[in-house]
Protein backbone atom coordinates (compact mmCIF):
# COMPACT_ATOMS: atom_id res chain seq x y z
CA UNK A 1 0.00 0.00 0.00
CA UNK A 2 1.39 3.41 -0.97
CA UNK A 3 0.95 6.90 0.43
CA UNK A 4 -0.06 8.97 -2.62
CA UNK A 5 -1.36 11.93 -0.61
CA UNK A 6 2.03 12.35 1.04
CA UNK A 7 3.76 13.05 -2.27
CA UNK A 8 0.97 14.94 -4.00
CA UNK A 9 0.91 17.65 -1.32
CA UNK A 10 4.67 18.26 -1.52
CA UNK A 11 4.36 21.44 -3.60
CA UNK A 12 2.06 22.95 -0.97
CA UNK A 13 4.27 22.27 2.05
CA UNK A 14 7.84 22.99 0.93
CA UNK A 15 9.18 26.45 1.81
CA UNK A 16 12.62 27.99 1.60
CA UNK A 17 14.77 28.67 4.64
CA UNK A 18 14.57 32.43 4.18
CA UNK A 19 10.77 32.73 4.21
CA UNK A 20 9.60 34.81 7.18
CA UNK A 21 7.48 33.53 10.04
CA UNK A 22 4.66 35.67 8.65
CA UNK A 23 5.00 33.95 5.29
CA UNK A 24 5.02 30.55 6.99
CA UNK A 25 1.77 31.36 8.83
CA UNK A 26 0.11 32.21 5.51
CA UNK A 27 1.43 29.01 3.95
CA UNK A 28 0.26 26.91 6.91
CA UNK A 29 -3.23 28.36 6.55
CA UNK A 30 -3.27 27.70 2.81
CA UNK A 31 -1.87 24.16 3.04
CA UNK A 32 -4.07 23.00 5.92
CA UNK A 33 -1.47 20.39 6.92
CA UNK A 34 -0.34 21.75 10.29
CA UNK A 35 3.31 21.59 9.18
CA UNK A 36 5.72 22.77 6.50
CA UNK A 37 8.99 21.29 5.22
CA UNK A 38 11.86 23.78 5.20
CA UNK A 39 14.24 22.91 2.35
CA UNK A 40 17.35 24.29 0.69
CA UNK A 41 17.41 25.14 -3.06
CA UNK A 42 18.28 21.51 -3.85
CA UNK A 43 15.20 20.31 -1.93
CA UNK A 44 17.23 18.85 0.94
CA UNK A 45 15.24 18.86 4.16
CA UNK A 46 16.56 21.41 6.66
CA UNK A 47 13.78 21.23 9.21
CA UNK A 48 10.10 20.82 10.00
CA UNK A 49 8.00 23.73 11.25
CA UNK A 50 4.65 22.87 12.79
CA UNK A 51 1.68 24.93 13.79
CA UNK A 52 2.76 24.53 17.43
CA UNK A 53 6.31 25.71 16.67
CA UNK A 54 4.93 28.95 15.22
CA UNK A 55 2.57 29.55 18.14
CA UNK A 56 5.34 28.95 20.69
CA UNK A 57 7.51 31.45 18.80
CA UNK A 58 4.70 33.98 19.15
CA UNK A 59 4.67 33.41 22.91
CA UNK A 60 8.43 34.02 23.04
CA UNK A 61 7.93 37.31 21.23
CA UNK A 62 9.92 36.25 18.17
CA UNK A 63 9.75 38.93 15.45
CA UNK A 64 7.50 37.79 12.61
CA UNK A 65 10.13 39.04 10.19
CA UNK A 66 12.59 36.36 11.39
CA UNK A 67 13.26 33.46 8.99
CA UNK A 68 11.11 30.42 9.60
CA UNK A 69 14.18 28.21 9.98
CA UNK A 70 14.88 29.99 13.28
CA UNK A 71 11.79 28.33 14.82
CA UNK A 72 11.86 25.02 12.92
CA UNK A 73 12.76 21.60 14.32
CA UNK A 74 16.21 20.90 12.83
CA UNK A 75 16.18 17.16 13.55
CA UNK A 76 12.55 16.11 13.19
CA UNK A 77 11.29 12.56 13.13
CA UNK A 78 11.52 11.39 9.50
CA UNK A 79 10.91 8.23 7.49
CA UNK A 80 12.28 6.82 4.20
CA UNK A 81 10.21 7.42 1.09
CA UNK A 82 9.31 3.70 0.81
CA UNK A 83 7.86 3.46 4.34
CA UNK A 84 4.66 1.46 4.61
CA UNK A 85 1.49 2.98 6.12
CA UNK A 86 1.67 0.57 9.06
CA UNK A 87 5.28 1.49 9.84
CA UNK A 88 4.58 5.22 9.39
CA UNK A 89 1.77 5.08 11.94
CA UNK A 90 3.94 3.08 14.35
CA UNK A 91 6.63 5.75 14.13
CA UNK A 92 4.14 8.58 14.65
CA UNK A 93 2.68 6.84 17.71
CA UNK A 94 5.78 5.47 19.40
CA UNK A 95 9.07 6.96 18.20
CA UNK A 96 8.83 10.02 20.46
CA UNK A 97 7.46 10.65 23.92
CA UNK A 98 4.32 12.10 22.33
CA UNK A 99 2.27 11.30 19.24
CA UNK A 100 3.08 13.34 16.14
CA UNK A 101 0.62 14.31 13.46
CA UNK A 102 3.07 14.95 10.60
CA UNK A 103 5.90 12.75 9.31
CA UNK A 104 8.30 14.00 6.60
CA UNK A 105 9.48 11.48 4.00
CA UNK A 106 12.99 11.78 2.56
CA UNK A 107 14.91 9.94 -0.13
CA UNK A 108 18.42 8.54 0.13
CA UNK A 109 19.96 11.98 -0.45
CA UNK A 110 17.99 13.62 2.33
CA UNK A 111 15.66 15.38 -0.12
CA UNK A 112 12.01 15.96 0.74
CA UNK A 113 9.82 13.34 -0.87
CA UNK A 114 6.50 13.83 0.89
CA UNK A 115 4.64 14.60 4.10
CA UNK A 116 2.47 11.98 5.81
CA UNK A 117 -0.41 13.22 7.97
CA UNK A 118 -2.09 11.18 10.65
CA UNK A 119 -5.38 11.64 8.82
CA UNK A 120 -3.88 9.79 5.84
CA UNK A 121 -3.56 6.70 8.01
CA UNK A 122 -6.44 6.87 10.48
CA UNK A 123 -9.38 8.24 8.53
CA UNK A 124 -12.06 7.74 11.16
CA UNK A 125 -10.11 8.61 14.27
CA UNK A 126 -11.95 10.90 16.67
CA UNK A 127 -10.23 13.22 19.07
CA UNK A 128 -10.02 12.16 22.69
CA UNK A 129 -11.88 15.28 23.71
CA UNK A 130 -15.56 16.16 23.65
CA UNK A 131 -16.89 19.72 23.63
CA UNK A 132 -19.18 22.08 25.51
CA UNK A 133 -20.64 25.17 23.84
CA UNK A 134 -21.97 27.91 26.10
CA UNK A 135 -25.17 29.11 24.41
CA UNK A 136 -27.37 30.26 27.29
CA UNK A 137 -26.75 34.02 27.40
CA UNK A 138 -29.46 36.63 26.96
CA UNK A 139 -27.64 38.56 24.24
CA UNK A 140 -28.98 41.85 25.58
CA UNK A 141 -26.41 43.93 23.70
CA UNK A 142 -27.78 42.50 20.44
CA UNK A 143 -31.42 43.50 21.00
CA UNK A 144 -33.77 43.61 19.14
CA UNK A 145 -32.13 40.81 17.07
CA UNK A 146 -32.11 38.50 20.09
CA UNK A 147 -35.65 39.26 21.24
CA UNK A 148 -36.99 36.05 19.66
CA UNK A 149 -33.78 34.20 18.75
CA UNK A 150 -30.79 33.38 21.02
CA UNK A 151 -27.58 34.97 19.79
CA UNK A 152 -25.87 31.69 18.76
CA UNK A 153 -28.81 31.02 16.42
CA UNK A 154 -28.48 34.28 14.50
CA UNK A 155 -27.68 33.55 10.88
CA UNK A 156 -24.18 34.35 9.63
CA UNK A 157 -24.50 34.04 5.89
CA UNK A 158 -26.64 31.02 5.07
CA UNK A 159 -26.72 29.25 8.46
CA UNK A 160 -26.84 29.86 12.23
CA UNK A 161 -23.61 30.76 13.96
CA UNK A 162 -23.96 27.71 16.23
CA UNK A 163 -24.27 25.41 13.24
CA UNK A 164 -21.02 26.75 11.82
CA UNK A 165 -19.31 25.97 15.12
CA UNK A 166 -20.73 22.44 15.28
CA UNK A 167 -19.64 21.66 11.72
CA UNK A 168 -16.13 22.87 12.45
CA UNK A 169 -15.99 20.67 15.54
CA UNK A 170 -17.13 17.68 13.49
CA UNK A 171 -14.38 18.26 10.92
CA UNK A 172 -11.86 18.35 13.78
CA UNK A 173 -12.99 14.87 14.86
CA UNK A 174 -15.11 15.96 17.84
CA UNK A 175 -18.26 13.84 17.76
CA UNK A 176 -19.78 14.43 21.24
CA UNK A 177 -20.94 17.94 22.05
CA UNK A 178 -22.95 19.33 24.96
CA UNK A 179 -24.73 22.67 24.57
CA UNK A 180 -25.51 24.78 27.62
CA UNK A 181 -28.87 26.58 27.17
CA UNK A 182 -31.05 29.02 29.09
CA UNK A 183 -32.53 31.92 27.09
CA UNK A 184 -34.92 30.68 24.35
CA UNK A 185 -33.49 27.17 24.72
CA UNK A 186 -36.19 25.58 22.54
CA UNK A 187 -34.89 27.46 19.47
CA UNK A 188 -31.66 25.49 19.79
CA UNK A 189 -33.02 22.10 20.83
CA UNK A 190 -35.72 22.11 18.14
CA UNK A 191 -33.31 23.05 15.37
CA UNK A 192 -30.56 20.51 16.13
CA UNK A 193 -32.37 17.71 17.99
CA UNK A 194 -30.04 14.90 18.99
CA UNK A 195 -27.46 15.90 16.39
CA UNK A 196 -27.89 12.95 14.05
CA UNK A 197 -28.60 15.32 11.16
CA UNK A 198 -25.07 16.68 11.59
CA UNK A 199 -23.50 13.29 12.21
CA UNK A 200 -22.89 14.17 15.87
CA UNK A 201 -24.10 13.23 19.34
CA UNK A 202 -25.63 16.30 21.01
CA UNK A 203 -26.88 16.71 24.54
CA UNK A 204 -28.30 19.80 26.24
CA UNK A 205 -27.60 21.25 29.67
CA UNK A 206 -30.41 23.55 30.71
CA UNK A 207 -29.36 26.15 33.27
CA UNK A 208 -32.42 26.92 35.39
CA UNK A 209 -30.48 29.96 36.58
CA UNK A 210 -27.39 31.35 34.79
CA UNK A 211 -24.26 29.71 36.19
CA UNK A 212 -21.63 31.87 34.52
CA UNK A 213 -19.14 30.86 31.86
CA UNK A 214 -17.72 27.97 33.92
CA UNK A 215 -20.58 26.85 36.18
CA UNK A 216 -22.23 24.69 33.52
CA UNK A 217 -19.17 22.43 33.53
CA UNK A 218 -20.46 20.95 36.78
CA UNK A 219 -23.72 19.97 35.06
CA UNK A 220 -21.85 17.52 32.84
CA UNK A 221 -21.53 13.88 33.74
CA UNK A 222 -18.10 12.89 34.97
CA UNK A 223 -15.78 12.42 31.99
CA UNK A 224 -12.25 11.01 32.15
CA UNK A 225 -10.76 13.06 29.34
CA UNK A 226 -10.21 16.68 28.38
CA UNK A 227 -13.07 18.94 27.34
CA UNK A 228 -13.00 21.62 24.66
CA UNK A 229 -15.15 24.52 25.83
CA UNK A 230 -16.09 27.61 23.84
CA UNK A 231 -18.49 30.50 23.96
CA UNK A 232 -21.43 30.18 21.59
CA UNK A 233 -21.09 33.68 20.15
CA UNK A 234 -17.62 33.18 18.65
CA UNK A 235 -17.00 32.83 14.93
CA UNK A 236 -13.59 31.31 14.32
CA UNK A 237 -11.42 29.27 12.03
CA UNK A 238 -9.15 28.05 14.83
CA UNK A 239 -7.73 24.57 14.29
CA UNK A 240 -9.16 22.76 17.31
CA UNK A 241 -7.01 19.69 16.65
CA UNK A 242 -3.88 21.87 16.77
CA UNK A 243 -5.05 23.45 20.01
CA UNK A 244 -5.51 19.97 21.48
CA UNK A 245 -2.02 18.91 20.35
CA UNK A 246 -0.58 22.09 21.89
CA UNK A 247 -2.43 21.38 25.15
CA UNK A 248 -1.00 17.86 25.29
CA UNK A 249 2.55 19.00 24.52
CA UNK A 250 2.36 21.68 27.25
CA UNK A 251 1.08 19.19 29.83
CA UNK A 252 -1.52 21.76 30.95
CA UNK A 253 -4.60 21.25 33.10
CA UNK A 254 -6.22 24.27 31.43
CA UNK A 255 -5.36 25.82 28.08
CA UNK A 256 -6.79 29.22 27.22
CA UNK A 257 -7.16 30.35 23.62
CA UNK A 258 -5.89 33.90 23.33
CA UNK A 259 -5.83 36.54 20.66
CA UNK A 260 -3.12 39.14 20.09
CA UNK A 261 -4.60 42.63 20.22
CA UNK A 262 -3.01 45.99 19.54
CA UNK A 263 -4.18 49.33 20.85
CA UNK A 264 -2.93 52.63 19.48
CA UNK A 265 -3.33 55.42 22.00
CA UNK A 266 -4.50 58.63 20.31
CA UNK A 267 -2.30 60.87 22.47
CA UNK A 268 1.33 61.60 22.98
CA UNK A 269 2.38 60.03 26.28
CA UNK A 270 4.67 62.04 28.55
CA UNK A 271 7.26 60.51 30.83
CA UNK A 272 7.87 62.77 33.79
CA UNK A 273 10.20 63.08 36.77
CA UNK A 274 8.20 65.26 39.09
CA UNK A 275 7.30 68.35 37.08
CA UNK A 276 10.04 67.76 34.52
CA UNK A 277 9.15 66.08 31.26
CA UNK A 278 11.80 63.52 30.38
CA UNK A 279 10.43 62.13 27.13
CA UNK A 280 7.39 61.97 24.89
CA UNK A 281 6.07 58.99 22.97
CA UNK A 282 3.74 60.02 20.18
CA UNK A 283 0.66 57.79 19.78
CA UNK A 284 2.34 54.62 21.07
CA UNK A 285 0.98 51.17 20.28
CA UNK A 286 0.46 48.64 23.03
CA UNK A 287 0.17 44.93 22.39
CA UNK A 288 -1.49 42.43 24.71
CA UNK A 289 -3.12 38.99 24.82
CA UNK A 290 -6.91 38.85 25.16
CA UNK A 291 -9.00 35.90 26.33
CA UNK A 292 -10.61 34.44 23.18
CA UNK A 293 -13.31 32.40 24.94
CA UNK A 294 -11.98 28.98 23.85
CA UNK A 295 -10.55 26.53 26.38
CA UNK A 296 -9.40 22.94 26.91
CA UNK A 297 -10.17 21.80 30.45
CA UNK A 298 -8.89 18.67 32.15
CA UNK A 299 -10.96 16.85 34.82
CA UNK A 300 -8.62 18.09 37.57
CA UNK A 301 -9.43 21.68 36.61
CA UNK A 302 -13.17 21.03 36.37
CA UNK A 303 -13.11 19.63 39.90
CA UNK A 304 -12.13 23.08 41.22
CA UNK A 305 -15.42 24.63 40.07
CA UNK A 306 -17.89 24.99 42.96
CA UNK A 307 -21.25 23.33 42.16
CA UNK A 308 -24.60 25.08 42.12
CA UNK A 309 -23.48 28.70 41.93
CA UNK A 310 -22.27 31.22 39.42
CA UNK A 311 -18.61 30.81 38.48
CA UNK A 312 -16.84 32.24 35.45
CA UNK A 313 -13.85 30.98 33.49
CA UNK A 314 -11.95 34.08 34.59
CA UNK A 315 -12.51 32.93 38.19
CA UNK A 316 -11.16 29.47 37.34
CA UNK A 317 -8.10 30.88 35.57
CA UNK A 318 -7.33 33.18 38.51
CA UNK A 319 -7.79 30.37 41.03
CA UNK A 320 -5.52 27.97 39.14
CA UNK A 321 -2.79 30.56 38.62
CA UNK A 322 -2.95 31.51 42.31
CA UNK A 323 -2.36 27.93 43.47
CA UNK A 324 0.27 27.15 40.84
CA UNK A 325 -1.69 24.77 38.63
CA UNK A 326 -0.75 24.32 34.97
CA UNK A 327 -2.44 26.97 32.82
CA UNK A 328 -1.20 27.44 29.24
CA UNK A 329 -2.01 30.07 26.64
CA UNK A 330 -2.67 29.04 23.03
CA UNK A 331 -2.13 31.87 20.51
CA UNK A 332 -4.89 32.03 17.90
CA UNK A 333 -3.64 33.15 14.49
CA UNK A 334 -6.72 32.11 12.51
CA UNK A 335 -9.89 34.08 11.87
CA UNK A 336 -11.63 34.98 15.13
CA UNK A 337 -14.55 37.27 15.90
CA UNK A 338 -16.51 37.71 19.13
CA UNK A 339 -20.01 38.75 18.10
CA UNK A 340 -20.75 40.86 21.17
CA UNK A 341 -22.09 44.03 19.57
CA UNK A 342 -24.31 44.82 16.55
CA UNK A 343 -21.23 46.14 14.72
CA UNK A 344 -19.57 42.73 15.14
CA UNK A 345 -22.62 41.04 13.63
CA UNK A 346 -22.49 43.38 10.64
CA UNK A 347 -18.81 42.55 10.20
CA UNK A 348 -19.54 38.80 10.39
CA UNK A 349 -22.09 39.15 7.59
CA UNK A 350 -19.62 41.06 5.44
CA UNK A 351 -16.92 38.45 6.09
CA UNK A 352 -19.36 35.68 5.18
CA UNK A 353 -20.16 37.48 1.94
CA UNK A 354 -16.42 37.58 1.16
CA UNK A 355 -16.03 33.91 2.25
CA UNK A 356 -13.53 35.12 4.84
CA UNK A 357 -15.14 33.23 7.73
CA UNK A 358 -14.72 29.59 8.62
CA UNK A 359 -17.76 27.66 7.43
Amino acid sequence: MSLPDATSRLADVVVGASISITGAIRQLDAAGTGALLVCDPDNRLLGLVTDGDVRRAMLRGAPFSDPVLSVAQRTPLIAPCDVTPREALRLMDNALAFKVNQLPLVDGNGCAFGLVLRRDLVTHEQQELSALIMAGGYGTRMLPLTDQVPKPMLHVGDRPLLERTLLRLRRAGVGRVAISTHHLAECITTHFGDGRGLGMDLQYLNESVPLGTAGALRLLDEQPGPLLMLNGDILTGVAFEEMFAFHRREGAELTVGMRRCELELPYGLLECDGSRIQAIREKPRQSFWANAGIYIVEPAARALIPPGRRFDMTDLIALMVAVGRGVAGFPITEYWLDIGQPADFVRAQADAELAAVAS
